[in-house]
């Protein structure tokens, strides 16, 4: 099979520094996912007779530790792409998703957010998967940004809004988004879907609608701390 031409913002442009650190991130998140007791809710089957188009996964950024595993057990047979930020944080945690197999996509959805969208239709184009924090990189908490419904609308793709929760957690209160880290040995629910479909050519307030909707298939218990 032929490889796929290299997109800007691959994979294969971060510094050797940033991939020395993904590696050792990388080693922890798999440590510390080894001791965790997954639990799927998947009613509509999307992990094991996946749709036969992209899909664009939505995830908030407080649950970010667990995606890169999460991708590995349950998603690994799609081609995946995560958009990251044009940061040297954004550098580091590409690094960290290419060790479980999934591109990234530099240009942050709020700086260079027009590029980042353009960039993000040629990777589904393409066949890919791409994951998008729709609360990131700096919020609001739980809302749903215009990013994913917009590429929905305009590519086809379906929404896959996936839901995390931790039996018990260490919560980082100063961040903005009160990051979750997960204890050792506690239980993961992770809900896959239902898979949504955003209509082309929407007016603003049919596209809002929608949006809100999005928002509201990934805060079912409106989620607010």
């Amino acid at each position: 099979m032929a490889e796929l031409p290299q997109k800007a913002g691959a994979i294969r442009d971060l510094s050797p520094k940033a991939r020395r650190i993904g590696w050792v991130g990388a080693f922890f998140i798999r440590l510390v996912s080894l001791t965790l007791r997954w639990r799927l809710h998947d009613p509509s089957g999307i992990s094991t007779n996946p749709p036969d188009r992209p899909m664009i996964w939505t995830f908030w950024h407080n649950r970010i530790f667990v995606v890169p595993p999460l991708y590995h057990r349950y998603l690994r047979g799609r081609k995946g792409a995560v958009l990251t930020s044009a940061s040297k944080d954004g550098e580091i945690i590409a690094a960290v998703i290419a060790r479980f197999g999934c591109e990234a996509i530099r240009g942050s959805s709020s700086r260079r957010g027009t590029s980042a969208l353009l960039g993000l239709i040629d990777w589904i184009r393409d066949g890919y998967d791409v994951a998008i924090v729709p609360d990131g990189p700096r919020g609001p908490r739980y809302r749903l940004g215009p990013g994913a419904a917009k590429l929905a609308e305009v590519t086809g793709a379906l929404v896959l809004p996936i839901r995390i929760e931790y039996g018990s957690y260490w919560c980082f209160r100063k961040s903005w988004d009160r990051f979750r880290l997960p204890k050792p040995f506690t239980t993961v629910d992770v809900h896959l879907g239902p898979c949504a479909e955003v209509p082309s050519g929407l007016d603003e307030e049919a596209f809002e609608t929608e949006r809100v909707r999005l928002e509201n298939l990934m805060n079912p218990h409106h989620e607010t701390d």
